[in-house]
């Protein structure tokens, strides 16, 4: 089945908030933080304690989650509590820890399981 180049062509635009948006995940605390959040909301200390970073360092980087639009907050109280606000976001993220998790797929395991590491950058 042949694609169409419509199919095909992408605006400069989409593709530099495309590229934005992995770029915010690229970073392992805010990719931790953002799994997480996929599986339910959460406050900044419970955060911070998943991930093993202080409240301080978890906090930036939720402030910048929520500034590229992949997490947004919800106060009650003096707490504020955090999910993923694109529900496909968390369906990218959940996929991909899937991919590299599953060794029977002949695509997983990780860079010291493979021998080489995946993917550009890594």
């Amino acid at each position: 089945m042949a694609t169409g180049d419509d199919e095909l062509a992408l605006s400069p635009a989409l593709l530099q908030e495309a590229a934005g948006r992995f770029g915010m995940l690229a970073a392992t605390t805010r990719l931790h933080i953002v799994w997480v959040l996929a599986h339910g909301e959460q406050d900044v200390s419970s955060l911070a304690e998943q991930v093993d970073g202080t409240v301080a360092a978890v906090s930036q980087h939720l402030a910048k989650l929520k500034l590229a639009g992949l997490v947004r907050a919800r106060r009650e109280g003096r707490h504020q509590f955090y999910e993923v606000d694109d529900p496909s976001v968390a369906a990218i993220v959940r996929e991909m820890v899937s991919h590299l998790r599953d060794p029977a797929s002949g695509q997983g395991g990780d860079a010291s399981t493979s021998g080489r590491a995946h993917g550009l950058g890594a």
